[in-house]
């Protein structure tokens, strides 16, 4: 095992070496880290529910759901899912990844083509490869390279997928949906928006960003998770009841997995009706991001921000970002270095997450904390 031993040495020396870091408590430090979005983690009326299903049906299913851990409870929630998501049907997984990597490889195979964004989640790209179908990958939200590729993909034969996010984890920024559903319908392909950082804090009933552009009944494929904005685990696939059908039947990491454990899926249903029932949930969540910007412009951090509750600070080398990420935990700012391969290189960066755990005092103290640590190390970070 001598070759591990290497490898680690090369991670480590790249900047790329990583460890788990126990959290003793929750509180106590400003955590920015997390993407539990709307505090539904620890939301009463969740943790009842999952407390109230582990006590009903025990820790777990025994099985996998075509086998004999399919509850009712799981019916319920893609239920509600469907309708959250204003399509006719869901079905849960396991996690998002497990989502990708099952999902994908059952849509296309050899002799087909995906198209990806380059900033997609890994878990888009390893359902990708499974899948043996050819592998394309467009500039981040570029529409112009995007299409040159469809063109290309005609003389290919096969089936086309393209595959984005609809939120990007890293940079906080927002698929141009409409123009994405335009070219899809033009060259006959089909399009998967994975809405992992959008679901529960866009659109009317908190459906996501397909939801607010008003392109439910046209996007064939919507992938998204219960473990950030509602507060719990797993994940899910919405579209068509012959998507479903077809899913259950075909989709690898559905058949071969166990049921998620009862408690996990009653906090779900919990929160997803609670993000229906509850939108004042998200316009408080986008007046904490917005503050927080602002906080940061006032402080003298350059450029433009994005959009979103995800807010990159970049700083460039992965070095500097752990030296800056460790700079602010020692002054109690619970903030993580994202590093290549996560993000391109040169583009290692702190990245922000704006959760309702915080207050708007808590806002400004990250921002006058974050600031001081970059003249500490002598950086000159940017939106």
């Amino acid at each position: 095992m001598d070759f591990l031993k290497g490898r680690l040495a090369e991670q480590h020396a790249a900047g790329r070496h990583r460890q788990l870091q126990p959290l003793v408590e929750r509180g106590g430090r400003l955590d920015f880290s997390s993407n539990d979005y709307l505090a539904l983690s620890i939301h009463p009326e969740v943790v009842a529910a999952g407390r109230e299903a582990l006590t009903r049906y025990g820790a777990g299913v025994g099985a996998a759901r075509l086998m004999s851990g399919n509850l009712a409870l799981f019916h319920q929630l893609e239920e509600e899912v469907a309708s959250l998501k204003e399509c006719p049907a869901s079905l849960v997984f396991g996690s998002g990844y497990l989502a990708n990597v099952g999902i994908i490889p059952a849509l296309v195979g050899r002799g087909d083509t995906v198209l990806t964004d380059r900033l997609d989640h890994a878990s888009i790209y390893d359902g990708c490869r499974l899948s043996g179908a050819r592998l394309w990958r467009f500039r981040h939200n570029d529409l112009n390279h995007l299409e040159e590729l469809l063109r290309k993909s005609q003389d290919g034969g096969g089936r086309v997928l393209l595959a984005v996010e609809s939120l990007y984890s890293m940079d906080g920024d927002i698929a141009p949906l409409p123009e994405l559903v335009g070219l899809k319908e033009r060259y006959s392909a089909l399009l998967l928006v994975d809405e992992a950082h959008a679901t529960g804090l866009y659109g009317r009933h908190g459906g996501g960003l397909v939801q607010e552009f008003g392109l439910a009944d046209r996007v064939e494929v919507v992938i998204g998770t219960f473990g950030k904005a509602l507060g719990c685990y797993g994940a899910y696939v919405a579209g068509s009841e012959i998507l479903r059908d077809y899913l259950i039947n075909r989709a690898r990491s559905f058949i071969y997995s166990t049921g998620l454990p009862p408690a996990v899926i009653g906090a779900a249903l919990a929160a997803v009706r609670l993000v229906r029932r509850e939108p004042e949930l998200r316009r408080r969540l986008a007046e904490q991001a917005d503050y927080l910007k602002k906080c940061l412009i006032a402080e003298g951090l350059p450029g433009t921000p994005g959009p979103s509750q995800i807010i990159p600070i970049r700083v460039g080398e992965s070095g500097q970002a752990l030296e800056l990420a460790e700079k602010c935990r020692q002054s109690g700012l619970l903030v993580t270095a994202v590093r290549p391969p996560t993000v391109p290189e040169g583009s290692a960066r702190i990245r922000l997450s704006v959760t309702l755990h915080q207050k708007k005092p808590d806002l400004a103290l990250a921002a006058g904390r974050l600031a001081a640590a970059c003249r500490q190390l002598g950086l000159k970070p940017s939106f």
